[in-house]
């Protein structure tokens, strides 16, 4: 752990040099996260804002800020005192001032102060720069990355074996909620969509609607801040061949979309292979529809490929691609190797899609049916 928060801490110092700042307070939920390697600074989840911060300076010095109230606890079961110092304070007087966080480190550093989040209009907000810090993984995110993939994945294949006729969306939603759950995830991002919902909304929120024939999962699944993002379609008896044609080519979409992900690519580079491939596989137009995804990480996407994108992948980055024909989808989580792309979400249940670009396989998962 040290190893990689002492890498992270060094991204920062060259960051707070070049923009030069005396240093940066970190209090986002996912910044949190990124720089205590998975600590969680969130009590209220409607709020982007974290309860503690974190700031490092450009000396390299980090420190963990909160209040009387919350100090004991990020003591005793987040952060350790010997990677972040402790500097604590009366929760009045972080009340009676709104620029008292901001004024602390101040003094702290001697210099000037940036944060990632608008914190006060005095301070200036470098989420941008921080992403940018984020971007490529250290070895020890990438482990704990590749258990939450083969996690999250199983989470799903468990639930498919306990889906039954006439369920209802916010039922199946909440049994997703409860397997991820049980595995120590949180389902940050919870779709469920039911036969004709799935063909009429991209982001079908869970209702009401009882299972009839077919069903799409989704979930966004995050644990000590990093996040997965797959999709899974389901149906119950024979898949059509309507279906398996729509989902063959939203595979194929994204197999050009992994072939493209690269190193040097960029998000305008990869938005028209994905384009091209929806024209190529007879699907022209879908690309209208939906996005198709893009950077993931500590949040469920950290840039979207567009056609004006100049964001640029990473060697170490993760990507989740989402590409969707109407009434299907195919969505995995992977990251960058100098190999290609490593996928993380692998199903064991699920049937596979494969396609092969320049001498390579890319596989996606396909449809699966139940007997019933």
């Amino acid at each position: 752990m040290r190893r990689e928060i002492e890498e992270k801490t060094e991204r920062l110092v060259g960051m707070l040099e070049r923009e030069k700042l005396g240093g940066v307070l970190l209090n986002g939920q996912h910044n949190f996260a990124w720089i205590t390697g998975g600590a969680n600074n969130g009590i209220d989840r409607s709020r982007e804002n974290g309860a503690a911060s974190v700031l490092v300076t450009s000396k390299g010095r980090r420190y963990l800020l909160a209040n009387n109230i919350e100090m004991p606890r990020m003591l005793e079961e987040e952060v350790s005192p010997e990677l972040f110092e402790p500097f604590e304070f009366a929760w009045q007087d972080e009340k009676a001032s709104g620029t008292f966080l901001t004024d602390a480190a101040g003094r702290i550093t001697g210099g000037a102060v940036a944060a990632d989040l608008a914190i006060n209009a005095s301070v200036r907000a470098v989420d941008g720069l921080i992403a940018e810090c984020r971007h490529s993984f250290t070895d020890e995110e990438v482990a704990r990355y590749r258990m939450l993939g083969r996690d999250a994945s199983s989470a799903i294949d468990s639930l498919v074996d306990r889906l039954r006729p006439r369920m209802t969306e916010l039922a199946i939603a909440a049994m997703m909620r409860h397997e991820l759950a049980s595995r120590l995830i949180e389902s940050v991002v919870t779709l469920v969509a039911i036969d004709q919902r799935i063909s009429q909304f991209r982001h079908p929120v869970p209702t009401r609607k009882g299972l009839g024939k077919m069903i799409l999962l989704v979930t966004c699944a995050k644990r000590k801040g990093l996040i997965v993002s797959l999709s899974r379609v389901v149906t119950l008896g024979e898949t059509s061949s309507e279906l398996k044609e729509k989902t063959e080519a939203a595979a194929f979409v994204n197999a050009k979309l992994l072939a493209a992900t690269r190193p040097g690519a960029t998000g305008a580079d990869l938005y028209q292979v994905a384009k091209g491939a929806y024209d190529e596989a007879g699907f022209p137009g879908e690309i209208d529809k939906h996005h198709q995804g893009g950077a993931t990480g500590y949040r469920t996407r950290d840039w979207v490929a567009h056609p004006t994108s100049g964001d640029i992948v990473k060697l170490d980055q993760a990507f989740a691609w989402n590409p969707s024909v109407t009434g299907t989808k195919v969505e995995e989580t992977v990251i960058v190797t100098d190999e290609g792309v490593e996928t993380l979400t692998t199903s064991g249940k699920f049937p596979t899609l494969t396609h092969s670009i320049d001498e390579r396989e890319y596989r996606s998962p396909g449809v699966l049916s139940i007997p019933i």
